[in-house]
């Protein structure tokens, strides 16, 4: 029997979640070198590649940065989520087979080890209505808080300072070419709360209402 969600049909233009976690619920980020890496290798697959006078700067793979974006994500220390919008059938796995290869490489190589570092092939949830999305967006932006250390009762401030996911892009503290939260934050009116609240803010929709997203993401499963 194939793992929940190991099953994947693609659609051109269709948003997915995707996810996977280390072999046997493994650490895969031990220091922050590992996270930056990782990061570096979504950057070299969601943009462009550099140019030299006579040739395309070496590793980077020159047909994906056009036919996927890249809308969230978060890495936590035993796994990722990462939402994609794909405009054709074949981006996510052309995609996903390049950082998951070129990721356990720079892994097994730093800490002499060989074999599988992820639990088996990624995981896909097609997302197939706006409320999904946008809870989706919310849980991943969330999922720091299974890390937050017990004296860190400052929410807004412990999202504020994590430094892997995209939620800084989503409140305006950094702009990044290559994450693209425009089609989240068009639903809201603004992304990031004053002083009175406003409720209509992506930051207040994360931080502050009331009902859990995993109730609505019903197919999600790290199995």
């Amino acid at each position: 029997m194939p793992a929940r969600n190991s099953v994947k049909l693609y659609t051109e233009n269709g948003y997915y979640h995707i996810y996977n976690r280390g072999v046997e619920k493994r650490d895969i980020f031990l220091d922050e070198q590992d996270y930056k890496v990782f990061l570096h290798f979504l950057k070299r697959y969601l943009t462009e590649a550099p140019r030299s006078p006579d040739r395309i700067s070496p590793g980077w793979k020159t047909d994906l940065f056009d036919k996927l974006n890249l809308i969230s994500y978060c890495l936590m220390p035993n796994h990722f989520h990462l939402l994609i919008k794909q405009s054709t059938k074949e981006a996510i796995t052309d995609f996903m087979r390049a950082l998951s290869n070129s990721y356990v490489r720079y892994f097994n190589e730093k800490y002499e080890r060989v074999g599988a570092l992820f639990q088996g092939k990624f995981k896909a949830v097609l997302i197939e209505s706006d409320i999904y999305l946008l809870h989706l967006s919310r849980y991943i932006h969330l999922n720091p808080l299974e890390v937050r250390p017990a004296d860190r009762s400052d929410l807004s401030r412990f999202l504020d300072d994590f430094s892997y996911s995209s939620y800084g892009e989503y409140i305006g503290q950094r702009k990044t070419e290559w994450i693209h939260p425009e089609e989240i934050l068009s639903f809201f009116k603004t992304s990031k709360h004053g002083n009175l609240k406003d409720f209509l803010s992506y930051q207040n929709f994360v931080e502050d209402y009331k009902e859990d997203s995993k109730e609505i993401l019903a197919t999600l499963s790290l199995d």
